[in-house]
C-alpha cells in the first residue's frame, strides 16, 4: 500500500510511547480532566488491558482508540460507578470504548469517524453485543449521531464532565451503513487496512463459514480447484455418502434432475419414520435445517418473543431471532473453565422463570462439541414451564449415538421439537435435506406452511438411500472419532502454548494463547497454503479473539491441516514448543491460556 493512504492497525510496541504521550497533551493539558505529570506522559492501571488501534499516515500516527474486552475483567467506568450502579457492566458482552483521540492537526479529517468504524468491526469481530462509553458532553450530538444513547448516568472527572453511552453492535453497525455507508466505501479505497478482520460485515450481517467455497469459486468456472482445498471451515462430513446413495444419484441422473420430486417428500417421509420409529404425522421436512429454521421461528416467535440461547452457539439462531425476526434474545453461558457443558442446575434455574417463549439446544454442540446426556435434558425439559418451547438441534447426534436422540419425547410433549440434519452426519450437505419431529398438531401446522416441493428429487432419493444403510454410516462415524484423536495428537504437537479441546463430535477447537496472534492471523496464515479453518471469535466473546474451529477430515487432508498449522505457527510464534491436548469428554478448566 503507498504511504499516502491512511492506515488502520493495531498499536505496536513503539506506539505506546506516543499514546501515553497524546493522552497526556489531550486530557491533562488541553482539557483538565488530569493533572499535569512532570514526564508528559499519562497511563492508567488499565493499560496492559486495553487494546489499540492506530490511525497514521506513513512515518506520521495521527490518532488512536482504547477498547477495553470483558476478559479483562474491569472497565475504566468502574473507577466512577459501581456495578450495582451501572448493572450494564455485568454483562459478559460488553466492551467498553475509551479515549478516542486524534492529534489537533487531523481533527477535521476521517481519522475519527474511520477509528470509530474499526472499534466497532475490532469489537463484533470478537463477538462483542454491547458497546458502553463516556463521551463529554460537549459532543452529545456527534455520540448520537452515531447511534449511542445514554444510559442516564453523568460522571466528572476534573475540568471534564461525562455522559454514559450505550449501544448494540448491531445496530450502530446497521446505522453506519445505512447513514454513512456511501462515505464509508469511499474511505475504504483509501484506506490501508491492517486490522485482523474485513473493513465491512456480510450484507445480511451474518457469520455462516463457508469462506473456502469463495477459494474453489462461487461461479463454478473453477471446481478443479477443489482438489486443492482443505474445507475444514465447514463440517462437512469427511466420507462419501453410502455406496446406495452414489447409485441413486448415478441411475439416470438426467431424469432426476427434470423430474418433479414427489409434492410432499412422502416417501421421504415414510422412511423417516421406519427408520426413526415415530409415526409420520410427527415429521415435517426441510431443505436443510436451515429451511426448518426459518420457517418454523417466523411461525411461532415475534419481535416481543425472548428467547434463550446458549453461548457459544450455532450462529444462525441469533442471526434468525435476534436480526431478522427481532425478538429480544438472552444469552445462557456455557464455561470454559466447566468444559462447556451446560449446567443444569443453572440452567434449570434460568429457565423456570417463566419468561421465555423458545429456549434452543443444539446438542452436540456446536461450536464446542460437547453433548448434554438425554437424561439431563429429559430433566431439565419436565420442570420447565409449561409456556415455554423447546428446540433440540440433533445435526451432530450420530456423534454421540443415535439412541441419545429426544425426538420421542418431541413427539408427544407440544413443548419440545426436534430438528435433524441429514447433511452432516449423512454427508448430504450439498444435497440439503433435514426433517423436524413434533406433537401431530405442531408439525401438522409446519407442513400447512411448507411450499411443495421443499425437497428436491435428488435429495429425496440420496435420503431415502441413505436412511436405509446404518451400517455404513455408523462405521464412519466410528471412524470419525478415531481421526480426530489422531488429529488432536497432531495438533498437540506443535506448540506448547496452545491448547486443543476434542469434544464427541467431528471437529476440535485450537486456542491460542492471550498475547500472541489473534485467531484470526492463523486463519489466514493457513489460508496461504489453501487450508480453510473457521475463526469462532465473532461467535462468542468468551472465545476472546484467541479460537479456531477445525473440521475432520480424511488422513491425508488432516496431515495438510497440520502443515499447515505448523507453518503458521512458526511464521506467527516463532520457536519450537508442544499443544496441550483435552480429549472428549474431559473438562478444560485451567487449560486455555
Amino acid at each position: 500500500m503507498g504511504r499516502d493512504l491512511l492506515q488502520l492497525r493495531p498499536a505496536t510496541p513503539e506506539d505506546l510511547e506516543w499514546i501515553y504521550e497524546l493522552r497526556h497533551r489531550v486530557y491533562a493539558q488541553e482539557l483538565g480532566q488530569h493533572a499535569p505529570d512532570p514526564a508528559g506522559r499519562l497511563r492508567d492501571g488499565l493499560d496492559g488491558d486495553n487494546v489499540y488501534l492506530v490511525a497514521a499516515r506513513g512515518a506520521a500516527r495521527i490518532g488512536f482508540v482504547s477498547l477495553t474486552p470483558p476478559w479483562s475483567g474491569r472497565y475504566a467506568l468502574e473507577k466512577y460507578l459501581t456495578r450495582d450502579e451501572l448493572p450494564l457492566l455485568t454483562e459478559d458482552d460488553l466492551f467498553e470504548v475509551r479515549i478516542l483521540t486524534v492529534e489537533p492537526r487531523w481533527r477535521a479529517t476521517a481519522a475519527a469517524p474511520l477509528l470509530m468504524w474499526a472499534a466497532l468491526r475490532w469489537i463484533a469481530a470478537r463477538g462483542g453485543r454491547r458497546v458502553v462509553a463516556m463521551g463529554r458532553t460537549e459532543l452529545l450530538d456527534m455520540y448520537l449521531a452515531v447511534g449511542l444513547r445514554p444510559v442516564g448516568r453523568t460522571v466528572h472527572s476534573g475540568a471534564v464532565t461525562f455522559e454514559v453511552l450505550t449501544g448494540s453492535v448491531t445496530e450502530l453497525t446497521k446505522l453506519a451503513l445505512d447513514r454513512y455507508g456511501t462515505t464509508l466505501e469511499r474511505l475504504r479505497s483509501v484506506v490501508d487496512w491492517r486490522l485482523d478482520m474485513a473493513f465491512a460485515p456480510r450484507p445480511d450481517g451474518c457469520e455462516h463459514g463457508g469462506a473456502s467455497f469463495t477459494a474453489i469459486g462461487a461461479d463454478f468456472r473453477t471446481l478443479h480447484r477443489r482438489q486443492h482445498i482443505v474445507a475444514a471451515d465447514v463440517l462437512d462430513a469427511w466420507f462419501p455418502p453410502a455406496p446406495g446413495v452414489r447409485a441413486a444419484l448415478a441411475d439416470d441422473p438426467a431424469w432426476a434432475a427434470r423430474t418433479s420430486p414427489p409434492t410432499g417428500a412422502e416417501g421421504l417421509l415414510a422412511d423417516i419414520a421406519t427408520a426413526r420409529a415415530l409415526p409420520i404425522e410427527t415429521l415435517a421436512v426441510g431443505a436443510g435445517s436451515s429451511d426448518l429454521i426459518y420457517r418454523a421461528f417466523g411461525q411461532w416467535l415475534t419481535p416481543e418473543s425472548r428467547v434463550l440461547l446458549t453461548d457459544p452457539c450455532y450462529g444462525e439462531y441469533a442471526h434468525v431471532t435476534e436480526r431478522v425476526i427481532g425478538c429480544r434474545v438472552d444469552r445462557f453461558r456455557l464455561r470454559r473453565e466447566e468444559g462447556w457443558r451446560i449446567d443444569s442446575d443453572r440452567l434449570s434455574a434460568a429457565v423456570t422463570s417463566g419468561r421465555y417463549d423458545l429456549v434452543v439446544v443444539v446438542n452436540p454442540n456446536n461450536p464446542t462439541g460437547r453433548h448434554a446426556p438425554a437424561a439431563e435434558l429429559r430433566s431439565l425439559i419436565a420442570a420447565a414451564p409449561a409456556r415455554t418451547r423447546w428446540w433440540i438441534d440433533e445435526a451432530y447426534l450420530g456423534y454421540a449415538g443415535l439412541t441419545e436422540s429426544l425426538a420421542g419425547l418431541a413427539a408427544t410433549d407440544p413443548r419440545v421439537v426436534v430438528c435433524t440434519s441429514l447433511s452432516k452426519m449423512y454427508a448430504l450437505s450439498g444435497l440439503r435435506a433435514a426433517y423436524l419431529v413434533a406433537e401431530p398438531a405442531t408439525a401438522a401446522q409446519l407442513r400447512r406452511w411448507t411450499p411443495p416441493w421443499p425437497v428436491s428429487l435428488p435429495a429425496q432419493l440420496a435420503a431415502v438411500a441413505a436412511l436405509r444403510d446404518p451400517a455404513y454410516y455408523n462405521d464412519c462415524w466410528l471412524r470419525t472419532h478415531a481421526l480426530r484423536r489422531q488429529l488432536a495428537t497432531d495438533l498437540a504437537g506443535l506448540d506448547k502454548s496452545v491448547v486443543v479441546e476434542e469434544a464427541v463430535a467431528n471437529f476440535l477447537t485450537v486456542t491460542l494463547p492471550s498475547g500472541g496472534p489473534s485467531a484470526a492471523h492463523l486463519v489466514n496464515e493457513c489460508r496461504r497454503h489453501d487450508v480453510y479453518l473457521r475463526d469462532l471469535s465473532p461467535l462468542s466473546p468468551q472465545y476472546q479473539g484467541r479460537t479456531v474451529r477445525i473440521a475432520v477430515r480424511d488422513t491425508a487432508e488432516n496431515a495438510r491441516i497440520v502443515a499447515a498449522c505448523r507453518a503458521a505457527l512458526d511464521v506467527l510464534r516463532p520457536g519450537p514448543s508442544s499443544l496441550v491436548a483435552i480429549p472428549a469428554g474431559v473438562p478444560a478448566a485451567g487449560s486455555a491460556r
